[in-house]
């Protein structure tokens, strides 16, 4: 793999450059799948990849486009932050799924969870994840708000 900083050779599947340091890609935890370094979520599964080792994070580097550059030995520092959380699911969707046609569910899953979106981005907020019937975001990060539980 080719880095684009400083354009030399590394070996297949390396994450940061041996020779400057700069992320070569990002590697989904949830799937396994190589992304971009850029990519804020993952090609394959959608999932952020906010915080994942080689993906470009939040904050000055990750809003003027720059790589961050690893330092070697620097442990990663953890960072409290307050969240808001917001999870939310069908009632009732056991007993409809049940006596209904498998597009026909999907269909109206797909229309849930396409609103759902929208209105958690509306209000600042990111989808965390979809499973099954239920949605789950937060707010407060990967960027903070003063008003984030109000939103």
């Amino acid at each position: 793999m080719r880095c684009s900083a400083c354009d030399t050779e590394n070996e297949t599947g390396a994450r940061f450059c041996d020779a400057c340091g700069a992320a070569l890609a990002a590697v989904c935890s949830g799937c396994g799948s190589a992304n971009r370094p850029t990519a804020r979520f993952c090609a394959g599964c959608g999932a952020s990849l906010v915080g994942v080792p080689g993906a470009l994070g939040d904050g000055p580097a990750a809003e003027s486009g720059a790589l961050p550059t690893p330092h070697a030995g620097a442990p990663r520092q953890a960072e409290r932050r307050l969240v808001s959380l917001l999870f939310a699911d069908l009632v009732g969707f056991t007993t409809f799924a049940e006596g209904r046609d498998a597009e026909e569910t999907r269909e109206l899953l797909t229309r849930y969870f396409d609103q759902a979106r929208e209105t958690v981005l509306r209000y600042g907020g990111t989808v965390e994840k979809f499973i099954g019937d239920a949605v789950m975001a937060v707010w407060g990060t990967p960027s903070a708000h003063e008003d984030d539980a109000e939103r």
